[in-house]
């Protein structure tokens, strides 16, 4: 029945809009990236790293948080049209099965724009003649950015299936970002969820996180999940029908 679910929300973007967005979002943080990199390489010197810090601080830090969000909004409109959420609460499907296969689509829409972002990078290196070495840790920044992502995604449903505005969530995620780039500054950031993202990609520091920072930065994103996932699910379950 999941993987049902699963095939039922793919099938809702086939032909939607949400492909341009994927690809435009990632193609414009790493043009003003590249563009902060051009008129500013006198003073970054090193190589990959100092690309990554420019593209990197508009795309992991503003750019795919809203993006998450506005994947998690879109996964959930067609449910708020013509109260459709009367429907699917009604329909011989777990609720459970219903929030997973959303969270399942939204991870795997963020996974396509995170390989298609370390392209772009890795092309906009070339072109500005960078060494063939390319940097390993870069894997790991997109990697462990992915699983932040799919907390955040887990945060971006939750709201999303509570509120039927399509743009509130997404602002809600953008007062979010500020708030996480706070906590992260004042190193507090394994304790927020937003703040994770920044962690993960490296955003504002390439310094190597440790075995133990790893560790603590995978276990905090698990437990945000489940704690959001449980949440959600309770909440369906107790809530026959959705406004």
């Amino acid at each position: 029945m999941l993987k049902r679910c699963i095939q039922a929300e793919w099938l809702k973007l086939r032909h939607s809009r949400m492909w341009l967005i994927l690809l435009v979002l990632p193609v414009f943080s790493v043009l003003i990236g590249c563009a902060n990199y051009y008129f500013n390489q006198a003073a970054l010197q090193n190589g990959w790293y100092s690309l990554w810090t420019q593209v990197s601080l508009f795309y992991g830090e503003f750019f795919l948080p809203v993006l998450i969000a506005i994947c998690s909004a879109y996964v959930c409109r067609l449910e708020h049209m013509n109260k459709n959420w009367n429907s699917v609460m009604t329909a011989p499907v777990s609720v459970a099965h219903i929030f997973i296969s959303k969270l399942v689509i939204v991870g795997a829409l963020i996974l396509i724009v995170q390989f298609f972002f370390i392209t772009l990078y890795f092309c906009a290196g070339k072109l500005f003649g960078l060494p063939l070495q390319f940097p390993v840790e870069t894997f790991g920044w997109i990697i462990r950015g992915w699983f932040a992502s799919i907390t955040i995604g887990a945060i971006q449903l939750w709201l999303s299936m509570q509120i039927r505005s399509f743009a509130i969530p997404i602002g809600i995620s953008v007062c979010a970002v500020f708030i996480g780039l706070g906590m992260y500054v004042m190193n507090l950031g394994m304790f927020f969820p937003y703040s994770l993202l920044t962690i993960g990609m490296g955003v504002i520091s390439q310094e190597s996180l440790t075995n133990s920072d790893i560790i603590q930065f995978l276990a905090m994103n698990i437990i945000f999940i489940v704690i959001i996932s449980v949440l959600t699910i309770r909440r369906l379950k107790k809530v026959d029908v959705m406004a």
